[in-house]
């Protein structure tokens, strides 16, 4: 056969070899905006250190970890050759370099640096577009902590492993390592994300905080982290009430908890990450906080972890951003670049609206558990759970379009974009699916006076310089003073709060052309139903470019 007919024409070159933070204007300024400006030896840190993780992301390297850590998923072994039960799980060695760069990189380190939530939100999103199951355990050791501060004595001793920099995969007694990883075990069969329903049983022993679990968890996530918070109910009949508990992989004298994983979860995507069921049958535990109190001492890690939700689909959406961008860029069609036509460029201006916001909102969002402030704090009561709800939602529909600017290209595994697409629904489902978000800003909203308050106070900082934002500030306003079927409502309403809420700081901070087109199609309603049905006179050109892989 010739070798003409193989000459490669008019396909896009790898995206390989670039730095995912650097090229992202939107993250870039998001960051520089919420650092303090009275700190600029702060910002030249912070800005080295993201520049480093942007470019480790963009590596070959990097890229080539993801792809084997998926096409090699973690496997389970129950029994050793002598039928002694071992309950270990095997992880391809890029797992453990993908794991071991995010813990090194401060992935897990938030609650004592200077800006810590918002420099670790932004290596979040950089570094979860490389790949994104390892992101699991990095989530929820970092959450673990808040949960933990429960109990002084537990927090002073766990503390330094989980914000450590240092990853140590083996499985050792938690004293003898530098750095350790935290996994939960919440949900159970019968009961899903209502808790309550939890049967497992602890029963308490001579020592003072000292438990014996016996029980099932339905889902725990990457089961060979070092402890698990763990809920069950405590006493010897369960009149203790549903408590939290930290359990142990390995006890203090070198021998195993009690901790049988029966299987791991065969899943759509999270591939490399495992997820398992795992029985406990007299499995050592400490109680952490109060008998009974269980839900109260563990919403720290949950609200930490619906962070990370919005974080984790932010970078999703922004790397189906970029390969759509990039393809673009490259590939002609009818005599000019894609990216040159009208309407691909509308498509293309859609989708970076959409990752703008995701990101705009989740940095916000960081920043506020920097403030640690009263006002901050009740403003994430319903900020979280409603951005939670609504950017996780936009992620599939969002990255399913940016597959189909590829064509068949996006469609072939090789791209990356199926396993990105597979991946999607992920954040909209783990830490309480859609309609236990929509509820969970209800009870706030009925509850928690203080937290509407901030959330409108925030919002209210943009009025009047945007029609489209202040009729749909009014509109919201008119839903939340209707309590008529306000829980049938509820998704609705939580929709609304969302985007009120990302208009608002798209107005204050985003340059006026991406403003503009949020408030028309967001707000306005000047828009299909699909991607790519942006009004004609909106400035999708300037919107497109901010959107290029461009420094």
């Amino acid at each position: 056969m010739a070798a003409t007919t193989h000459t490669v024409t008019n396909q896009a070159p790898p995206l390989v070899g670039y730095d995912v933070y650097g090229t992202d204007r939107a993250l870039r300024e998001g960051v520089e905006r919420h650092l303090p400006a009275s700190a600029p030896e702060l910002l030249g840190e912070v800005r080295q250190e993201l520049h480093e993780l942007g470019r480790a992301a963009g590596s070959a390297q990097a890229l080539r970890w993801g792809a084997l850590a998926n096409e090699n998923p973690p496997r389970l072994h129950t029994h050793d050759r002598y039928g002694n039960r071992v309950d270990e799980v095997d992880f391809h060695p890029a797992w453990h370099r993908l794991l071991g760069h995010a813990v090194g990189a401060g992935l897990t380190d938030a609650w004592g640096r200077p800006a810590g939530h918002l420099r670790r939100a932004a290596g979040f999103l950089v570094w979860s577009q490389a790949e994104a199951g390892h992101g699991c355990p990095v989530s929820m050791t970092h959450a673990a902590v808040p949960a933990l501060r429960a109990d002084p004595e537990l927090a002073a001793e766990w503390e330094p492993r989980l914000t450590s920099h240092v990853y140590e995969q083996d499985l050792r007694p938690a004293a003898q390592k530098a750095g350790v990883l935290f996994g939960m075990a919440m949900t159970e069969k019968q009961g899903g994300s209502d808790v309550r329903a939890n049967t497992t049983a602890a029963k308490p022993l001579d020592a003072a905080g000292e438990y014996l679990l016996t029980g099932h968890k339905w889902f725990c996530s990457a089961p060979m982290s070092d402890g698990f918070l763990v809920l069950a109910q405590a006493g010897s009949a369960g009149e203790g009430g549903l408590t939290c508990f930290l359990v142990p992989r390995v006890l203090p004298d070198g021998t195993r908890n009690v901790f049988a994983i029966q299987r791991l979860k065969d899943k759509l995507g999270n591939r490399s990450n495992a997820s398992a069921e795992v029985e406990f049958d007299g499995t050592w535990a400490r109680r952490v906080g109060e008998e009974g109190r269980g839900v109260r001492t563990i919403i720290g890690m949950v609200a930490a972890t619906r962070l990370d939700c919005v974080l984790g689909a932010a970078a999703q959406m922004r790397q189906a951003l970029t390969q759509a961008v990039h393809h673009a860029e490259h590939r002609s069609a009818f005599g000019a670049r894609l990216i040159e036509q009208p309407l691909m460029r509308n498509v293309l201006a859609d989708l970076a609206l959409e990752s703008e916001a995701a990101t705009t909102l989740g940095l916000r969002l960081a920043a506020a558990y920097d403030a640690g402030t009263e006002q901050e704090r009740a403003f994430l009561r319903i900020a979280v759970p409603a951005a939670k709800y609504w950017v996780t939602k936009r992620c599939t529909p969002m990255v399913a379009e940016a597959l189909e600017c590829l064509g068949g290209n996006g469609y072939v595994e090789e791209s990356g974009l199926p396993r990105l697409l597979r991946e999607s629904p992920l954040n909209s489902i783990w830490e309480g699916s859609g309609n236990v978000q929509a509820l969970d800003v209800l009870r706030a909203l009925q509850r928690e006076p203080m937290a509407l308050n901030a959330f409108l106070q925030e919002v209210g900082q943009a009025r009047g310089a945007d029609h489209r934002l202040d009729s749909a500030i009014k509109g919201l306003l008119t839903e939340l003073a209707d309590l008529e079927g306000i829980e049938a409502r509820a998704r609705r309403v939580v929709e609304r709060m969302a985007l009120v809420l990302q208009g608002s700081l798209l107005v204050r901070w985003a340059p006026p052309e991406v403003a503009d087109a949020f408030c028309a199609s967001r707000l306005g309603g000047d828009r299909g139903a699909a991607f790519g049905t942006l009004p004609h006179t909106l400035h999708l050109g300037a919107l497109v470019e901010r959107a290029r892989i461009a420094g």
